[in-house]
């Protein structure tokens, strides 16, 4: 029950990063073999589309690259591959240039016909680019579009499994892939493996994320040796919807309601921000804000639902009309008007700034193996500042397709090794033998638990070892996860697999965390709640070894700014 698909470049996951890297792969060499495959439906799955805020970018005289470097690396605690870093901002300009003359994205624009450029928090310059509060399906339809004018092959409702080795494991060859409609497996053999599957917290119980997200790419990266660089960097977005009960408990009420004024109160009516950042109040970084958040709901400050308040009346109702209506609207039906009342939010996990470590071309330690969007690390260092993510995705996915496109006609197909296929199969099989399994469904409800109060907002060594034994507990009941029905459109065996990725993710968060004492950005320690330089401005890395996870540490290369 498998084919087989020989392709000069694979690319795994279809979001910016994914479609980005495929678009310049063929505008750079028209005659490499390119395979799309997408886990959902192309251009409606993956987080890229639900970007809501904007994209970070210097396109102002009055701006530099030299500031948005600056807040880049100091929103990251000095924590990010400052190489990586000063790529990005550099680069951006000349994307977003292509993204509206090239690619077909009309950005909003100012009264003088300029793209217009608002407000984020973190920025010392008002320099995101948007199309109202709804920039990610802007980007990701004139993406899509490309792909079939280029007519770039795509499988749809397709999931990675595991990534193929060389026999001695230093070189990726190709993947194992599952149809997840038919059930079928489907062998593929590629000279370069490009991941861009985007990662995502789906682990926590209250989440922000595309929901077939499951961190497949870091899972399969992880199995095969990748190594992998400060996983305890998990970002908490400040302001996600609470409804209990709801598939829309933990959706996004953007950063652009803060960087236009928005006030957050507690349920006791006070507006609490002014305690933790009076400088910058609701417009300091993401970590901060989310934090504050958290210890008012935590110390019997919050609502009654375990929420605090964000509102946004005093900018006038035409006003949020007019520049947030995705975010009016999303409000409007769970029966708030945003527009007209404070609706409630709390912390939601949002984004992975921990993943895959690559360089400015995103190559990584194994041959073959390149990884571009949030399945990487080393951009954001210890925290994203909002409007960076889909920067990121577009012009590192441009960049690795570049890249990738000239360094796969130097090279030649590996042979796939069909030791490492059957594997692959009869692991992803064993869930659908057992009738009377574990049920994946509640495993992940009881991770969701487990991260939210052991590895979440605020941690501590105690907590963080209590995380660790409860999720090698929960891996070794997943090892035992059954799934009844047939091999098509199977959910639950879907969920399964998620599960497995998700748990490997889990696993290597507390790792990271529980190894790293000291606070720094979105990882806080109550018990080391101080940020030392002196000994933590430092990498952590992980890596798979004979079965066991090896870890160690490396220093921070300061090449253009110090703290």
């Amino acid at each position: 029950m498998s084919g087989q698909i020989t392709t000069d470049i694979l690319i795994l996951g279809t979001g910016g990063a994914g479609l980005m890297a495929a678009l310049h792969a063929h505008w750079r060499d028209p005659r490499q073999k390119i395979l799309l495959v997408s886990k959902g439906m192309l251009g409606k799955s993956g987080c890229t589309r639900m970007v809501q805020g904007g994209y970070n970018v210097v396109l102002n005289e009055k701006d530099s690259v030299q500031a948005h470097f600056e807040d880049t690396v100091r929103g990251g605690g000095f924590l990010n591959d400052q190489d990586l870093a000063w790529t990005l901002v550099d680069d951006a300009p000349g994307i977003v240039k292509e993204l509206e003359n090239r690619i077909g994205c009309l950005f909003d624009r100012s009264a003088d016909g300029r793209i217009h450029q608002k407000a984020f928090a973190g920025q010392t310059f008002d320099r995101t680019v948007h199309v109202g509060d709804l920039t990610g399906i802007e980007i990701m339809s004139r993406l899509r579009d490309q792909i079939f004018a280029c007519g770039i092959p795509v499988l749809e409702n397709t999931r990675g499994l595991e990534l193929l080795t060389s026999a001695n494991g230093e070189r990726v060859i190709g993947a194992e892939l599952l149809d997840i409609q038919t059930g079928e497996f489907i062998t593929v053999k590629s000279k370069a493996v490009i991941l861009a599957t985007g990662a995502g917290p789906l682990m926590y119980q209250r989440s922000a994320c595309a929901q077939e997200k499951a961190c497949d790419g870091i899972g399969m990266a992880f199995r095969a040796g990748a190594h992998l660089m400060d996983m305890e960097m998990v970002q908490f977005h400040p302001t996600g919807l609470v409804v209990p009960g709801s598939r829309l408990n933990g959706a996004l009420l953007e950063e652009g309601l803060r960087g236009a004024g928005a006030h957050l109160f507690n349920g006791k009516g006070e507006r609490y921000m002014e305690k933790y950042d009076p400088e910058k109040k609701e417009r300091s970084t993401r970590d901060r804000v989310s934090r504050a958040g958290f210890m008012e709901i935590a110390e019997g400050r919050g609502t009654e639902n375990g929420a605090v308040l964000i509102d946004v009346t005093h900018l006038g109702a035409e006003f949020v009309e007019k520049n947030f209506t995705g975010m009016r609207d999303r409000c409007l039906r769970i029966g708030y008007d945003l527009a007209r009342e404070r609706v409630e939010v709390c912390p939601t996990a949002h984004f992975n700034m921990g993943g895959v470590r690559i360089n400015r071309n995103g190559f990584t330690n194994l041959e073959g193996l390149f990884a571009a969007g949030e399945d990487a690390s080393g951009v954001h260092g210890a925290n994203r500042l909002g409007g960076n993510g889909v920067a990121e995705s577009t012009v590192y996915g441009a960049r690795v397709g570049d890249f990738v496109a000239n360094w796969v006609k130097q090279i030649e197909h590996g042979d796939v090794q069909r030791e490492q296929i059957d594997s692959a199969q009869h692991l992803a099989n064993e869930f659908l033998g057992r009738k009377q399994g574990e049920s994946p469904w509640a495993v992940r409800e009881e991770l969701g638990k487990t991260m939210w109060d052991n590895v979440g907002i605020v941690r501590d060594g105690k907590k963080l070892e209590t995380g660790l034994a409860a999720i090698a507990d929960l891996q070794v009941r997943a090892a035992k996860m059954g799934a009844i029905g047939g091999r098509a459109f199977n959910l639950t065996w879907q969920q399964a697999l998620d599960v497995r990725n998700l748990l490997a993710a889990s696993e290597l968060i507390a790792r990271g965390a529980l190894l790293r004492e000291d606070s720094r950005g979105a990882h806080y320690r109550q018990d080391f709640p101080n940020t030392d330089n002196n000994h933590w401005l430092k990498n952590i890395y992980l890596a798979r070894e004979g079965g066991t996870v090896k870890s160690w540490a490396e220093s921070v290369k300061l090449t253009k700014l110090k703290p």
